[in-house]
Formats: structure tokens, sequence, C-alpha cells
């Protein structure tokens, strides 16, 4: 996947469209991925030891990571991502625009 947890970025279809988040959660089984206050969904709780009082809670929703576009940190542009080898044996996801290494750690 070209998404990882930790990375911000830009919904390019659906009702959340043009909204930026945080990826949450990444599941490459199901190419699905959650991002932070997008795609909110109401799920109806019982009351229970954790939620004494239970009622409706609204929580993030699953989008598919076609729908996602990762931000790079240099150029802050909607970008596509590419690999690279570095000489200490290391892959490293880069910037399309800029081609700069997009990976935090």
């Amino acid at each position: 996947m070209h998404l990882r947890k930790g990375d911000t970025v830009v919904v390019l279809s659906g009702k959340e469209k043009g909204k930026r988040g945080k990826v949450l959660l990444v599941s490459p089984e199901s190419n699905r991925a959650i991002v932070e206050a997008i795609n909110m969904a109401v799920r109806h709780e019982r009351p229970s030891r954790r939620n004494p009082q239970g009622g409706m809670i609204q929580k993030e929703a699953a989008i598919h990571a076609s729908n996602l576009m990762l931000i790079c940190p240099k150029c802050g542009k909607p970008v596509r991502t590419g690999k690279r080898l570095l000489e200490d044996g290391a892959k490293v996801r880069t910037c399309k625009k800029c081609s700069e290494i997009v990976d935090q750690g």
C-alpha cells in the first residue's frame, strides 16, 4: 500500500472530497484506511461499563485507499509515491514531484 499510519492524506472523491486528515489505521488486506475526522458514521451502542449511558456514537469508518492521496511533507502537495533503495539497503517512499524522501522514520 502507498499509505502508512501517521501519513497526512487528502480525499480525492466522495462526500468528503478535498478534506485532509491523518491516517489512524491501515488495512492492506481490504485496501482501506481509517482517517481522522473523515467519513464519520453513527453507531448505536447499548449501555455498558465502558459507556454507561449508551446512545449514538460517531466514529470514523474505513475509506478505500484509492480515494486517498498522500500529501508530501516537503512540497505540501498531494503526490504519487515511488520507491527507492538506499545505499544501506533500506527501501523508502519518495515524492514523485520533488524527489524527496517521504518516510518519517
